[in-house]
């Protein structure tokens, strides 16, 4: 008897602030709601510094795609799953931005450069506690895991920002919960960040962090 036929996987699409995104059941589902995300990265854009945008946990890169689509800057995306890169960068070409578009499949405190310095970084990391993962059996448990306080990965997520952003450059970070920002303001001042605005969605709340100019 041979051996059984691998799973069929399905391709499911959804359109995306007029993007066409293309995602399977081992990548996060897009969500309508983080398209406030991409909103608000857009407009900061327009009056942030000259440089290219860093989207760190990229998944189908639909939130990085949405921000910079009309402003002419480029987006580096990261995420270490090789079926989310692969993802984001059919997604790019889809939506004609593939020229300005890099994906790197990588964890993400080896993907960025010595060196290398964003205008804006945005980040929609894992946010849910280990302990509560299992009451999303829908989502991959490697994309929503934020660890014992669900802050894990946007811990590094600010550590990478504060090391590469350019003077007045600032991070966008999308979280689940109001007090997992003020669970982070200690350690993002530490390491020069400072929560400026935040924001409540449909769910969850985006923060802006800003380089401390003192």
């Amino acid at each position: 008897m041979g051996d059984a036929a691998p799973p069929v996987i399905e391709v499911s699409q959804t359109i995306f602030e007029g993007l066409r995104i293309r995602y399977d059941e081992r990548v996060l589902t897009p969500r309508a709601w983080t398209a406030l995300q991409s909103r608000w990265a857009a407009s900061l854009l327009a009056r942030l510094p000259e440089g290219p945008v860093l989207e760190l946990g990229a998944g189908a890169g639909h939130i990085g795609l949405a921000a910079v689509r009309g402003t002419g800057r480029r987006l580096i995306c990261v995420d270490r799953d090789h079926v989310a890169a692969a993802y984001a960068s059919a997604n790019a070409e889809e939506a004609g931005l593939a020229s300005r578009v890099e994906v790197r499949q990588s964890p993400m405190a080896d993907a960025v450069r010595p060196g290398e310095l964003f205008a804006l970084v945005i980040a929609d990391p894992p946010w849910v506690t280990t302990h509560e993962t299992h009451r999303y059996p829908e989502d991959p448990v490697g994309a929503i895991d934020g660890g014992e306080d669900g802050l894990d990965v946007a811990r590094a997520c600010v550590q990478i920002a504060a090391a590469h952003l350019v003077p007045a450059g600032a991070l966008l970070l999308q979280l689940g919960v109001t007090g997992q920002v003020d669970g982070l303001r200690d350690h993002a001042g530490d390491l020069g960040l400072v929560c400026t605005e935040v924001r409540s969605g449909e769910r969850g709340v985006l923060a802006l962090f800003t380089l401390d100019p003192v």
